[in-house]
This record gives C-alpha cells, structure tokens and sequence, in this order.
C-alpha cells in the first residue's frame, strides 16, 4: 500500500482470508461469522488502519459525548440483579447534566467483548469505556489502552493496574467483619455462595473468608460458585441445606443471591435466622423492605458509578473533578441474621 492512502475494504478482506461482505458483516454485526473470523476480520482492520467509512474515520478524532458500559451477563441476570440499575443511575447522574451518553452492551463471552470494543473503536462511537467485572489477569486494560480508548475498571484497587480502578478499599475488612459477626452469633457451619470464580472479588473475598474462618479455627463449610442467576443461587442453597449437619450461615456475592437463598430456604421449611442466617453483598434498597430484613455489606454501588463516570469524563479531556473514594464497605445487620440454632 502507497504511503497516504487509505486502505480499502478488499486489501482488508485479503489480509484477513476472507471476501469483502464478510468484513461488512463484521463491522454490522449481521450474518454468521463465527467469533475467531469476527476478530481476525477486527484485528486486521485495526492494524491496517481501515473503518467502514471516511466519516467515521474522522469520528476517531472527535468527541462522540458518548460512554460505553458492556457487561458480560447474560439477559436474565442484568434484568434481575438491581446491582447494574444502582450502577448505571451513579454513572448517569454524571453523564447526562453534561450532555453524554450512556452505550450500553451485553455480551455474552470474553471473544464477544473484545470484538465490540474493537469496532467501537474502529467505528468511532464512543470516546471511553467503563470496563466491568475485573478479571485475575485480565486484558481488556491493554486492548483498550491499545485501540486508543481510555477506561475505567470497577473493582477493588490495584496499583499495578494498566488503567484506573475504582471502588471502595478495604473490601478485605468487610469480608472479617462479615465472618466476626457470624462467629459472634455462634455460627460454625458457614457457607459461602460466591460468583465466577475468574472474577477478582470473588478470588479476593473468598480467600479472605477463609483465612478469617482460619483464624477462628475453621474451615468453610463450602464454597460454591456461580453465575450469578437466580437458578444458580437456589440450586447452591439447596445443596447446602440438603445434609442432616447442614449449614447454619449463608454469605452470598450479592444480594439477588441472598435473597433467592432466603426464598429457597423458607420453601423448604426453615425460617431465616431462626434456622439459617444470610448475608448478602450490595445493600440493595430492596433487601431493606424485605422480610426478614436482608443483613448485607453496603458497598455504595450508585457512588462507584457516578466516581467512574467523573474519572472517566476526566480521561476523555473533560473539565470533571475526580471524586475521591476513601470509605470502606460496611456491615449492615438486619434481622436476617440471628443465633445459631440450638
């Protein structure tokens, strides 16, 4: 190719192997291009610096006032767990006084998430992203960092992270504080239903839930991972309610977990804290006005949001102060947790 000028849609489609309506449906979406050809299709256009169109080339160098969230969940879950809604309300009582706009993706797999940021930003659609769900050894930070997208990743902090964190510290505290007062109400036989276990919060408490009931000289009467459905949270409560030395206490990831635990368990029979206490991981309004009340950990979802939104603005070249997190997750008790059974 000359120096100066623009690639086309055929160079692209021989780079990548594949004919020139096969890289339109990429940039689409449409037709059944498997993910591996999807993100060859990408990843060659990216390196040789072809979009769809010269408008949207010029997009890339200008402000689209627009914000990406793509969260890897599926349908049903983001519409059950009220988490996202808390999220999303913080993040845009940023965004819109200022004139932006919220993209919102779900995708189902971490080849589909890639794929998305790569046309976005080949396509010029957004100025940003806010990355969910920090993953061990995650590398969306380096593929955006790449593409040329600044972003955010919501999680519990880390200094050797490639892009910004942003979320409450201390979540290792809130974690003994949980175990301590479980302990203190007599529970021995504490379970712990947790999320995906690639997530970073879920390797992060679940060590520490272990290390706490360690020092009490326990062990974890389980540790079950989900995927954060409702069927998932009651099929896990059940098989821990299912043997005659069952457990006594129940810490969920988050609370549309506790609460399906909490529905699960009185279907079958046992009353909550009589004869199970739970503990969920959101302070979720809902859990407020639930019966029994839902003890919980409060992590202040809706001021993550709107933090991430404020450093992400800042990111993007926007005049924005960058609000400064430096509270710590609290154990709200409530009265779905009591003395253990006799």
């Amino acid at each position: 190719m000359k120096p100066g000028r623009r690639p086309t849609i055929k160079q692209v489609a021989a780079a990548a192997g594949v004919s020139t309506a096969a890289v339109s449906q990429a940039f689409n979406d449409k037709g059944r291009l498997s993910e591996a050809t999807r993100a060859r299709i990408l990843d060659t256009a990216m390196e040789l610096g072809w979009s769809p169109s010269a408008s949207a080339a010029a997009l890339r160098s200008a402000r689209t006032r627009t914000l990406a969230l793509v969260v890897r969940r599926p349908t049903d879950v983001l519409g059950a767990d009220p988490h996202f809604s808390e999220l999303i309300t913080g993040i845009e009582g940023e965004l819109a006084p200022r004139g932006y706009g919220l993209l919102l993706h779900l995708v189902a797999g971490a080849q589909e998430e890639n794929a998305l940021y790569k046309r976005l930003a080949a396509e010029g659609r957004v100025d940003g992203a806010v990355l969910t769900d920090a993953r061990a050894d995650d590398p969306r930070p380096a593929l955006l960092a790449r593409l040329g997208l600044p972003a955010v990743l919501l999680g519990p902090p880390d200094r050797a992270a490639a892009v910004p964190r942003v979320g409450l510290g201390h979540q290792d505290a809130a974690v003994e504080e949980v175990v301590r007062h479980l302990l203190g109400l007599g529970h021995r036989r504490i379970a712990y239903v947790a999320g995906p276990a690639d997530l970073r919060h879920t390797r992060l408490r679940g060590g520490v839930f272990e290390a706490a009931l360690g020092q009490a000289g326990l062990r974890p009467y389980a540790v079950l991972h989900t995927d954060f459905t409702e069927v998932s949270a009651v099929a896990a409560t059940q098989a821990l309610l299912e043997p005659a030395d069952r457990a006594t206490a129940i810490v969920y990831a988050n609370d549309s977990m506790a609460m399906c635990g909490i529905g699960a368990a009185q279907r079958g029979g046992l009353r909550v804290p009589d004869d199970l206490s739970v503990v969920g991981y959101d302070n979720l309004t809902l859990g407020r006005w639930l019966h029994p009340g839902l003890t919980t950990v409060d992590q202040q979802v809706r001021r993550v949001g709107a933090a991430a939104a404020r450093l992400l603005l800042a990111r993007c070249g926007e005049d924005v102060e960058e609000t400064v997190l430096d509270d710590r997750p609290r154990l709200v008790v409530r009265e779905s947790t009591g003395p253990a059974p006799g």
